[in-house]
């Protein structure tokens, strides 16, 4: 997958991640963008580790369902740590 494909991975999974969590992120499109690639890269590294499955293809089901999970744990963090 190239650097390209890659952004618009975390930005399309950044949304998605938001739209799952309960309650209102105040976050613009740029930052939706970079808590999806941080999203997507940690959800890479854990389905790594864990399954021993990394993010593969575009349109791979699991490239997407790493990417909008790490999403989501990033997203987690981020509001745990903006409420403080």
């Amino acid at each position: 997958m190239g650097f390209f494909g890659f952004l618009l991975l975390g930005l399309l999974a950044g949304v998605i991640a938001k739209a799952l969590l309960p309650g209102r992120q105040s976050t613009g499109w740029l930052l939706t963008l970079v808590l999806g690639v941080l999203g997507a890269v940690l959800g890479g590294w854990l389905g790594s580790v864990l399954f021993n499955r990394g993010l593969e293809e575009f349109f791979s089901i699991q490239t997407w369902l790493l990417a909008i999970l790490g999403s989501v744990v990033v997203f987690l963090i981020y509001g745990a740590l903006r409420k403080r």
